[in-house]
């Protein structure tokens, strides 16, 4: 039985309680198929009836914004008290951690939005927000905007349009993953040739020791 057929089967038996979950563990990190959960409540939605699509939209939203909101509470309250315990063991100094936060600062609004999107960063963005010490009511913004379009682009398409449309999405999915693999191997090399100049600017915007 398919990975698909047997989420079936389990929104059937316990509802859209169940995509809620999913998705929402998944965004705290845990490794987890919430855009295939979805795809297939929908698709169950559309082929039943017995299941309100608008429902497993909100289910989806819900638990993206309520999981991304726990992973970001447990990256800044676990994971970066953790970091800079370990940070000489990490190999990371407290300029290269000021320069994490600045980027966040500067960019995390697009790495909470567009990560909705991303397999990958689907389960790390809230954490390295949360670890990077991006501000909180920022950060809700981004994760509520991107989690409620990310739900209903999905699960609306699913419903409306089927299998075509789910297979387009997750190829787009795909083609995004892969870029965003490459921009993060391109934006590391870009951060190491200039990260003197960009861990300055870090230093001038959050000046002061790092905070606990």
């Amino acid at each position: 039985m398919s990975l698909e057929n047997q989420i079936v089967q389990l929104v059937s038996t316990y509802g859209v309680w169940l995509v809620a979950v999913v998705i929402g563990l998944e965004s705290m990190g845990i490794p987890l198929p919430g855009e295939t959960t979805l795809v297939a409540a929908a698709l169950y939605a559309g082929a039943t009836g017995r299941v309100n699509i608008f429902f497993v939209v909100i289910a989806a939203a819900a638990g993206a914004i309520a999981g991304d909101n726990i992973g970001y509470w447990i990256g800044r309250h676990f994971g970066y008290p953790w970091i800079l315990r370990h940070q000489s063991r990490l190999h990371l100094t407290p300029r290269r951690l000021k320069l994490g936060q600045y980027l966040f600062l500067r960019h995390g609004g697009k790495v909470v939005f567009f990560g909705r999107f991303v397999a990958v960063l689907r389960a790390l963005a809230a954490l390295l927000a949360g670890i990077n010490r991006m501000d909180w009511r920022r950060f809700l913004v981004f994760n509520a905007t991107g989690g409620i379009l990310w739900a209903s682009v999905y699960g609306f398409g699913a419903f409306l349009f089927g299998r075509r449309l789910t297979n387009t999405l997750s190829s787009v999915g795909f083609l995004l993953a892969g870029a965003a693999i490459v921009l993060v191997v391109v934006g590391l090399i870009v951060a190491r040739r200039h990260e003197r100049r960009w861990a300055d600017k870090a230093e001038r915007a959050l000046p002061g020791p790092l905070q606990p």
